[in-house]
Formats: C-alpha cells, structure tokens, sequence
C-alpha cells in the first residue's frame, strides 16, 4: 500500500510541476508580464520544495511508467487544443486537480506537507483567474488604435458623437460625463454600450465601475482619485477592461502594480479638458513604453493629440492614440474620426 501511494504522490508531482511550467511559459511568451510570470514561477518553486519533504529516492524507485495501467488509455478529444487560451486552461485544470490528490493522499504520510499542498491549491484558483481576466481584457485591448472620448452631458449628444465615431473608425469609445444624474447616466450607457457592441467597439465607462458593470460596458477608467483598481476589480461581474490614469513615472510605476488593462499617458499637450494638469511631453511617453514593455500592459497616449501632432507622438512609441476634442469638436465628427483612424493605421503599418 506505501508504494502504491509513493507511485501517486511521484505522478502527480510531476503532472503538476509539468502544469505549473506550461502557466508559467503562457504568461512569460503570451501575456509578456513579468509580474504573473514572477508568481507561476514562485508557485513552481514551492511546490518543488514540497516534493523534497518526501524521500526522493523511494519515489523514484516506486516509479513503474511501463507497468501503469493508465498509460495510453485515451479519451475523445483530449490532447485537442484550438489556441494557446485552450492550452493554459487545461493546465489550470490539470495543477488543480494534481494538487488535491497530493493533498488527500499525504495526509497519513505527512500532515503539514498535506495542509501545505492544500493552501497551494486554493493559490492556484486565484492565480488562474488573475491571469485568464488579464489575458482577456488585454488581448482585447490590443486591437485598439483610436481611442475617443465623450465629454457631453446631453444624452443625445452623448448618443449622436458615439453613432458617429462607432462607423468611422474609432476602436474604443470612453463615455466621460460627469454632471449626469445617476439614473439618466445608466439609462444613456445602456444605450452607449448597445451602440458600441453593435459596431465591434469597445465601450468604457469613465470613473464609474458600478455603472459599467450594470450596463454590461467593456470596461472602466479611472482616474488617481478613483477607486483602487484592486477594489475595482472586485465589482466586475465579467472581465473588465481597466485602465488608470497617469501624470508621472512614479504614478506610472505605482499603476504596473496594480495590473490594469492599460495605462493612460497624458496629458501630452496642453488641453482644455484637464487645464490644471501639466503636460507631460513626448519623452514621458518614450520612457513609459521602456516600463511597459515587460509588463503585458497596453497603453493609451491622451492630452491634446491632433492629426498636426499626431504623428510626433507615434513616433515616441504610442500605437494606442486617445482624443476627445480633436474628433469631437469638429464640425464633421464622422469625417475627423475617420481621417484620424487612418492617419495612425498609415504610421503603424496595421
């Protein structure tokens, strides 16, 4: 009977190492964070070391890989992966389940290593949502090139602007009104968010994450002031876009740590829309892609960008352009988001 369970406790040491390393590799070569990938790595480690509390040498010896009954046996479907999403679930799946059987049969071998695998898998559960909601809303994110942002408190305005960015070109739509009344402010997201769906657009909400999740919107902005992204995160009912405010390095850094979707860089120029705040200039957004480039964290240049400017700041790195008046003042909104859209598509090279 303690070899039979030397053999169980070998192969599911090895099935969960082998889950373990392909995590790991996902977040490393996929999602290029190097924060989650920090934290599979640690999760391999630990459960490395828990290997060393048996005796190596026994369960070696208990190994019997042409003797087992189970290799070979095969189930419809089951080494099928459509896309690397596919890949990493089913290694969510398989460290979980590795996990529990080390946990139930160590128990009468060792007590604290069987509590310690225990407290390991519930770290499992929490690492693999925090890295399936990253991935999802990042990859996403990705996609987008025009970025625009309503500021109007008349909700047909409000309706008129996203109609007309939504078949121009715009790839995400931020609604910013701030003097609207809560109940008229979720009766026009629902619509803003219906419009934005309809056109394959993302929809975000500005400050309000209880707005944006009741209306069903893609996402949330906040802004250094606004809730905590942590806080933030724990009222989305399905994985929300997040993106964070910044005016600095030091707010920058301090975002990378809270893991949104996307960090905002601005404001580049000088703009009407937040006249109190110092521009940041091109050279913050050139040291911002350096800091993001390791974190899998998108990124969005904001601040009185315009198709005169617009290219200076492509040139310092943005891929991701966010603008408000440039579009919205226009006198041809559809014709501005447009030639806009295309200007940044001719720089990129998308």
């Amino acid at each position: 009977m303690e070899r039979s369970a030397y053999r169980i406790i070998d192969a599911n040491f090895n099935r969960g190492r082998e889950a373990i390393r392909v995590i790991e590799e996902f977040c490393r070569f996929v999602l290029n964070s190097s924060s989650l990938t920090a934290r599979a790595k640690q999760f391999r480690h630990e459960l490395s070391a828990l290997l060393d509390e048996f005796d190596i040498n026994r369960l070696i010896a208990s190994r019997d890989t042409p003797g087992d009954v189970g290799v070979g046996q095969k189930v419809a479907n089951q080494l099928e992966r459509g896309n690397l999403e596919d890949a990493f679930t089913a290694a969510c799946k398989r460290l979980t389940e590795a996990l529990r059987v080390l946990a139930e049969i160590s128990q009468a071998m060792n007590a604290s290593v069987a509590r310690r695998l225990e407290d390991l898998r519930y770290q499992s559960y929490t690492l693999e949502k925090d890295i399936t909601v990253f991935s999802n809303t990042v990859e996403k994110f990705k996609r987008v090139r025009l970025y625009v942002i309503i500021t109007r408190e008349l909700p047909e305005e409000i309706l008129h602007l996203t109609s007309c960015c939504a078949a121009s070109g715009a790839d995400c739509i931020q609604l910013r009104a701030k003097g609207i009344e809560d109940d008229k402010l979720f009766a026009v997201a629902q619509e803003f968010v219906k419009i934005c769906r309809d056109s394959d657009v993302l929809s975000i909400i500005n400050d309000r994450v209880d707005i944006a999740a009741a209306a069903g919107a893609d996402g949330v902005h906040l802004g250094q002031n606004d809730l905590p992204t942590a806080q933030a995160k724990k009222l989305q009912l399905t994985p929300l876009i997040i993106g964070k405010s910044t005016h600095s390095l030091e707010q920058l850094n301090s975002a990378c740590q809270q893991q949104p979707t996307y960090a905002a860089l601005g404001p580049v120029f000088a703009t009407d829309t937040k006249p109190d705040v110092k521009p940041v200039g091109l050279d913050y957004v050139k040291q911002a892609m350096d800091i993001l480039g390791d974190t899998g964290i998108g990124h969005a240049a904001i601040g009185g960008i315009s198709k005169d400017n617009v290219e200076n700041v492509l040139r310092a790195g943005a891929r991701t352009i966010a603008v408000c008046s440039a579009i919205t003042e226009s006198s041809d909104p559809k014709a501005a988001c447009s030639a806009l859209k295309k200007q940044i598509v001719s720089f990129c090279g998308d």
